[in-house]
């Protein structure tokens, strides 16, 4: 069951319908458990079924109205959208506290008794006031428990704790940098294992080819004739010289040369 509370647009169908309907009618409105509709007034409880049984009788009845109820019936919507508007849920108010028994009574009285009973026995016997160390130990070193002497004691604990915090703070910053360096490296070294092999074995190549032509450069080039023969046709005769290129150098027995008879 939702309770919902009454706006006056449902307290004025609630007053029509206990205009229009019967005695029966109305205790059919609200059977057992549902809200009295008595007293109908803005804020008290209503149920939704109670609603859309008002709804029904107000609409069931319109038809039959006369001349008089128009007034009494434009105040009193029949429509359960115009019913619901501006309801909300019902919150029953809280209930009022228990009332507190005889027993409870008299013990809290006799608490009261008892409490200012003590507080005047205070009042007219003060106890005595607590003795001090060093008024029980004069001969004692009660000024290192000074006031003074713990502040001194609670400045020297703050710098070592500065200390110690600036001293971890550099050991962690020296610790991120080598762990830093370290990975830089390996990924340095996993990401070229591939290819370094390759790049030194081609720079040795090029270095190779750039020696190999500056000695090259470095040979002196000499030309001779090596052999002549005269061929002879027609009235000319021409004489034909090859040349023959000789190496200075260790490698001029690897030359080689053409076999065969030469014509």
């Amino acid at each position: 069951m939702v309770l919902l509370t009454m706006t006056p647009a449902i307290a004025a169908a609630v007053a029509r319908c206990e205009t229009l309907a019967s005695s029966e009618q109305m205790q059919k409105l609200q059977p057992d458990g549902e809200p009295q509709l008595s007293d109908p007034a803005p804020g008290r409880p209503v149920s939704h079924a109670q609603l859309i049984d008002i709804s029904d009788f107000l609409k069931a009845r319109a038809d039959h109205r006369s001349a008089d109820d128009d007034e009494a019936a434009e105040a009193a919507p029949t429509a359960l959208n115009d019913l619901l508007r501006g309801s909300r849920i019902y919150t029953p108010p809280p209930k009022p506290k228990p009332e507190p028994s005889t027993e409870y009574k008299q013990l809290m009285a006799r608490l009261r008794r008892e409490e200012e009973a003590r507080a005047y026995e205070r009042m007219l016997n003060p106890p005595a006031p607590a003795e001090s160390f060093s008024q029980r130990f004069p001969t004692s070193n009660a000024h290192l428990f000074s006031a003074a002497g713990m502040d001194h004691f609670a400045n020297t604990d703050e710098d070592d704790e500065v200390t110690y915090a600036d001293i971890n703070r550099q050991l962690a910053l020296i610790i991120n940098v080598l762990v830093s360096i370290i990975a830089c490296s390996c990924a340095i070294w996993i990401a070229a294992r591939y290819w370094i092999a390759e790049v030194a074995i081609y720079m040795g190549y090029l270095r190779r080819i750039k020696e190999a032509r500056v000695e090259e450069k470095k040979k002196p080039e000499i030309k001779e004739i090596a052999e002549t023969w005269v061929i002879e046709g027609g009235n000319e005769k021409k004489s034909t010289a090859i040349h023959k290129t000789s190496v200075v150098s260790d490698e001029a027995e690897n030359v080689r040369h053409r076999k065969g008879k030469q014509k």
